[in-house]
């Protein structure tokens, strides 16, 4: 209900002027209520900034890894350009800073092995190698035999009566030796009616080995 601010007449709803005193009226129609509008939250930004974090951290990546190849490239230009190659023949040399390598030297192959020789046996070409790097070195030769595995085996057994580790079947004997200066290892095969092996000396020179 509404009441003249002029006299204090009742009103009837929708009444314009006072029918007492003729005053205007300030009851008219009610004004339709506003509703506020929200505004739409900001859009979250954490996905953003993690692949931000994953764009930098595959970037971190990339350059390292091309530091790194790299790197390996120079060390290997660097190790090729200080080598020097020989050949006689057959039998190659490299020398490097680090160490040599001799391959196809089958003769001083078996002298540098250090280690008794089966009986007729013939040296091979194929296989023969002589690696030194620091304190290590490492001799590999081949040789065939047209005594059995049976033979063979039994002869390098006696010479090894201490081996840590001696296998055979009816095809192949493996014996390993091994004692403070060196590790040797004799691998037997059949071949044919004879047989044919392989012999390893990797050997470890001490201080007073190298100053002599």
């Amino acid at each position: 209900m509404a009441f003249c601010n002029s006299c204090g007449a009742t009103l009837n709803p929708g009444t314009k002027f006072c029918n007492k005193c003729g005053a205007a009226s300030s009851a008219g129609p009610a004004a339709p209520a506003v509703t506020p509008v929200m505004s739409a939250p900001p859009a979250p930004t954490g996905g953003s900034s993690a692949l931000k974090i994953i764009l930098i951290v595959v970037a971190v990546i990339v350059v390292i890894g091309i530091l790194a190849v790299a790197s390996v490239g120079f060390f290997a230009y660097r190790v090729a350009k200080s080598a020097h190659v020989t050949q006689q023949g057959d039998h190659v040399k490299v020398e490097t800073p680090f160490g040599s390598v001799s391959a196809n030297d089958p003769e001083q192959a078996a002298k540098d092995l250090g280690i008794d020789i089966y009986p007729g046996a013939e040296v091979q070409k194929n296989g023969a190698t002589s690696m030194t790097f620091g304190a290590i070195h490492t001799v590999t030769a081949a040789f065939a035999s047209s005594d059995s595995l049976d033979k063979v085996c039994s002869f390098y057994k006696s010479k090894f009566p201490n081996a840590m580790t001696t296998s055979s079947d009816q095809n192949r004997c493996t014996i390993v030796s091994n004692d403070q200066k060196n590790m040797v290892t004799v691998n037997i095969e059949t071949n044919g009616d004879g047989s044919k092996f392989q012999i390893t000396n990797v050997s470890k020179k001490s201080a007073s080995d190298s100053s002599n």
